[in-house]
């Protein structure tokens, strides 16, 4: 062996097997597990309140904020009748006429205005439901012959 080849094998066998790696950093002593504690139990406490806060403005503007009747006190559902699945008429009484409204799900149409039958609402208020249907028979067969019409102009 030469000379080279023994001073590198002594150089191996004389470095510790951890010689490649830096010297460790001295650990530091955990820190105490009050003040970490005291800081999470804090900014859960805040969130806490933070939450019911929102919670109560919520309660307290659906209980006393504005209305959102805005301009609707002139306008109302007299009556509805489903046609399908998701199609409905609607008279809607809008000021003083009635309005035939045909809605599904993609549109909303007007049939036809009519001017508003105060009698009807006058049997409805007396509680006598005959009453109201019988003396109504000759409008409602007419409109039925309107909307045939209608009908038969679309086509």
């Amino acid at each position: 062996m030469t000379t080279h080849a023994r001073l590198l094998t002594i150089f191996f066998l004389a470095l510790p097997l951890g010689a490649g790696a830096q010297p460790a950093a001295p650990v530091a002593p955990p820190l105490p597990a009050g003040p970490a504690t005291a800081g999470l139990l804090q900014t859960l406490f805040a969130l806490i309140v933070v939450l019911a806060l929102l919670g109560a403005l919520a309660w307290f503007l659906k209980r006393y904020g504005p209305k959102a009747m805005g301009g609707s006190a002139n306008l109302r559902v007299v009556g509805s009748l489903s046609l399908g699945g998701r199609e409905r008429l609607l008279v809607v009484e809008v000021g003083k006429q009635w309005i035939v409204v045909g809605a599904s799900p993609g549109r909303v149409n007007a049939l036809a205005t009519m001017p508003k039958q105060e009698d009807m609402d006058a049997d409805a208020d007396a509680g006598d439901a005959h009453a109201v249907l019988a003396p109504h028979a000759q409008p409602a067969s007419s409109f039925a012959d309107w909307l045939k019409q209608t009908i038969d102009k679309r086509k």
